[in-house]
């Protein structure tokens, strides 16, 4: 609700109190008028009063009891346009005025001799021989008077109260109603407005932090926040790291940049296309995106599993898209897995804040994608990604041997065979263990046995690269013998 709204809505109350009071009035001077036809109706008697009201009586008294009604609301709306402490004080003064004059009357109400007073002590049960009865009836009325303050209080302080509330769920965040409501008083009123707007301007700022981060997840992905124990943008700090083991892929797309039928134009737009392939399927899978490359991506995993099972999807997505792009040539892509520790951090300068993975694994991965092209292979991985596979876990692979990152860590290498169509897998598959004795002949320097393997294998399977080359490799050393 806006300034304007907010004091039109006050004007109308004004506006609806005076017409009140003008209805009080009305009612008021005729039952003041009349009020004398009340108190003749009203004769005492030896066991307390008779009522017997004439015509004039009857109106005067209902005259009266809407003069009440109507006076009590006025008198309410005149505590609510008050501020708490002027309101408590009106509120409970009539109270304590009326208190006040009922002690007394109880108090002289013995010494007192006249029809009404005999009448009264009658109903009451007061002898001047015993004053149990009136301190009886005092105790009573101070017990009303203290319960009647008791609820004054209570009803002039839920405001307060509710005030509290709603400040400390501001305070957390959690106040989801659009519309605040307190009540009370104009001076609550003024407070509600004030909260309202407070309300507004934090649900405003909560909803835009909501859109930045929506936003900041299409370049920094939410996963990565949580493996810092980051909620959002905001909360990155630089230098901000943590070392987790992880499971990281590599994505290299041929076919697009060497491509001289394309333009630079429209090979950046077939990138594209073949990342929003990439992309959404990689965060299927639980992973993120680290790295947009010239031809590809680096993405992290939490699970091994998580991994080869996207490479696989991979695979056929890329494949579909292939035949979708029917006036373009193939892309063919070579998927490199790897795990270990890594650290995921922010790094750069205050200025700009980059959220990375910082590891040797990169690296890495440009030597097994170099192995990957080498052989002419369409998804390997290390045996570290193997050993963290599920035990239940099916795959058909085979070892295709292993090279040295540095002087004292070497790598074995696999390569899921479960990515390829039925026609190649057959073969790949029925040659997996003499390839695999291949290649441990060819590592053992047994190039004799080695080629003799590898020749049988391509008999079976004339396309298979990585047999050739081992084929080739073992003629250069019998050769050079």
């Amino acid at each position: 609700m806006n300034t304007k709204m907010y004091l039109a809505k006050n004007r109308n109350m004004k506006k609806s109190t005076k017409i009140l009071l003008i209805i009080y009035i009305i009612f008021l001077i005729p039952s003041i008028v009349l009020g004398g036809s009340i108190f003749q109706g009203i004769k005492p008697a030896e066991n307390g009063f008779i009522f017997d009201f004439d015509v004039k009586g009857i109106i005067a008294l209902v005259l009266m009891g809407i003069s009440i009604i109507l006076g009590f609301i006025l008198y309410f709306k005149f505590l609510v346009s008050l501020t708490v402490d002027k309101m408590l004080f009106f509120s409970i003064l009539p109270l304590i005025i009326f208190y006040g004059v009922s002690v007394f009357l109880l108090a002289e109400l013995n010494y007192l001799d006249n029809d009404t007073a005999n009448s009264l002590k009658t109903i009451l049960n007061i002898s001047s021989e015993s004053l149990y009865n009136t301190i009886l009836w005092t105790v009573l009325v101070s017990i009303v008077f203290i319960v009647i303050i008791f609820f004054t209080f209570i009803f002039a302080c839920r405001p307060l109260n509710k005030v509290e509330h709603i400040i400390s769920r501001l305070g957390d965040g959690k106040v989801k109603q659009d519309r605040l409501t307190i009540g009370g008083g104009k001076q609550f009123q003024v407070i509600e407005h004030g909260l309202n707007k407070i309300n507004n301007n934090y649900k405003e700022k909560d909803n835009s932090l909501k859109k930045v981060n929506l936003e900041t997840q299409k370049f920094i992905p939410k996963q990565f926040f949580k493996f810092l124990g980051k909620n959002n943008i905001t909360e990155l700090e630089l230098g901000n790291q943590i070392t987790k083991k992880a499971c990281t892929m590599s994505v290299k797309l041929e076919g697009i940049k060497d491509n001289n039928m394309l333009s630079l134009e429209e090979s950046f737009q077939m990138l594209n296309s073949y990342l929003n392939v990439i992309a959404p399927i990689v965060r299927k899978f639980g992973g993120f995106v680290d790295k947009y490359l010239g031809s590809g991506i680096i993405a992290v995993f939490n699970k091994s599993e998580n991994a080869i099972n996207c490479a696989q999807v991979l695979v056929r997505a890329i494949e579909v898209k292939n035949r979708q792009n029917k006036t373009l040539p193939n892309v063919q892509q070579r998927i490199s897995i790897i795990s270990g520790d890594v650290i995921f951090g922010v790094v750069g300068e205050e200025e700009r804040k980059i959220p990375t993975i910082v590891s040797d694994i990169t690296s890495d991965l440009e030597k097994l994608d170099e192995i990957c092209k080498l052989m002419g292979m369409k998804v390997i991985f290390t045996k570290m990604v193997l050993d963290d596979l599920p035990l239940n876990y099916r795959i058909n692979y085979r070892f295709i041997g292993s090279i040295n990152i540095s002087e004292n860590r070497e790598i074995m290498l696999y390569e899921n065979l479960d990515v390829y169509p039925r026609d190649i897998f057959l073969p790949l598959k029925r040659t997996k263990k003499i390839f695999e004795k291949g290649v441990i002949d060819y590592n053992n320097q047994n190039y004799n046995e080695c080629l003799d393997i590898f020749t049988s294998i391509l008999r079976i399977a004339p396309n298979d690269k990585a047999s050739y080359i081992y084929f080739n490799k073992s003629k250069e050393k019998i050769d050079r013998l």
